[in-house]
């Protein structure tokens, strides 16, 4: 008797933990905002954008001017036509949003960011920051680049700040989330980029015809230096990166773009408020599947875009055992011939972090297509 009670109390204890469990999960992974602020603080749709350098306004021109001088604002004013063309075309918009933070480098980071972002037509850029008040002073920045922009106050909710790992950044990239399905938008691409990453403009082209989801290395990553899928014969087989944790999509944030269109297929995708497996979370709820991602950068041989930080850390040293024949037929063999002329990271047959691949979920040895 008293061990079919014991059983019965086991049981129901495990039944309760089942539905707490299943409870906090809803909750944190809730697609609605629930105990999360969104306050559209300013918005622009109009780009003001100029070309760079260009000076006074090309009308005033004299008569008494010499040929040259005349030349030189006929080109001018070609260039100028031709930009206002290419940032008023009819390509893909990038939906770029920019999770960020009140602190002393904010200003710095986001002027760093939108001087970049400037080069880059059909881009609306979507600023979401960690705090409960609009931020004036980050709008005046903001608005000075004259780039399409949505201002948002998003704060982390108070019920995860308390946490030892806080899941930074979360809140923001929800509401941006939240954002673009208010605002019925189905075409164009997302792709999130930190206000403290380096973006090469030729990511910006590659990203822009994404059909599903679109992947490249990011550079200053981990313990490898390095975050990036592997490729083989054209084909994402497996990734690059020094953190596994069982994750399925073991990738950086700003290493993916995704269609908006393929996005829309998926209309609870979301990303929960669990410290370390946001991108995972994300790329599972809009049902990505292995055969659907278009390798960019030449096949991951390139670095677009580094996971820079106002802090210096020392390269770390790379073990790799394999036959440097076959790391050369993997994009592995390229991409880190470049890391190591930058030196960002060394490789050593007998020394540092041993390198693995993750595939599907599991660890395997980057022998694992050799074998």
């Amino acid at each position: 008797m008293l061990k079919i009670v014991g059983i019965s109390f086991f049981l129901g204890l495990m039944y309760l933990l089942f539905v707490f469990n299943r409870e906090d999960n809803e909750r944190e992974y809730s697609l609605q905002l629930e105990h999360e602020q969104l306050v559209v603080c300013y918005e622009s749709n109009t780009d003001q954008r100029r070309p760079l350098y260009a000076t006074g306004t090309l009308s005033e021109t004299t008569t008494d001017e010499s040929s040259t001088t005349q030349r030189n604002h006929q080109q001018q004013r070609q260039h100028v036509q031709q930009q206002q063309l290419l940032f008023e075309g009819t390509e893909p918009m990038i939906y770029f949003v920019t999770p960020t933070y009140p602190r002393r480098e904010q200003i710095a980071e986001i002027t760093r960011l939108g001087q970049t972002l400037m080069h880059v037509p059909r881009l609306h850029w979507i600023v979401a920051d960690d705090t409960s008040s609009c931020s004036a002073t980050l709008n005046s920045h903001i608005r000075k680049f004259g780039i399409p922009y949505t201002q948002l106050a998003s704060p982390m909710p108070e019920m995860y700040r308390g946490r030892k790992n806080a899941p930074r950044g979360v809140a923001n990239r929800r509401a941006a989330l939240h954002w673009i399905r208010q605002n019925g938008i189905k075409t164009g691409v997302l792709y999130f980029g930190d206000d403290d990453n380096t973006f090469d403009l030729k990511l910006f082209s590659e990203i822009r015809y994404t059909k599903k989801v679109s992947m490249f290395p990011v550079g200053l990553i981990g313990e490898y230096g390095i975050s990036s899928p592997i490729v083989l014969n054209g084909r994402v087989e497996g990734f690059f990166d020094s953190w596994p944790a069982k994750r399925k999509w073991p990738v950086d944030m700003a290493g993916f773009a995704v269609s908006l269109e393929y996005m829309a297929l998926s209309p609870n995708a979301t990303m929960p408020f669990k410290a370390g497996y946001e991108e995972d979370e994300f790329l599972k709820s809009i049902g990505l599947k292995l055969e659907d991602i278009e390798p960019k950068a030449r096949n991951c041989t390139e670095i677009l875009v580094w996971h820079t930080q106002t802090k210096g850390s020392k390269s770390p040293t790379v073990r790799i055992s394999i036959d440097r024949e076959k790391l050369n037929k993997l994009n592995l063999g390229a991409l880190f011939s470049r890391l190591e002329s930058m030196g960002v990271n060394h490789i050593s047959e007998s020394e540092g972090t041993t390198a693995q691949a993750i595939v599907n979920g599991s660890v395997k040895p980057l022998t694992f297509w050799f074998s």
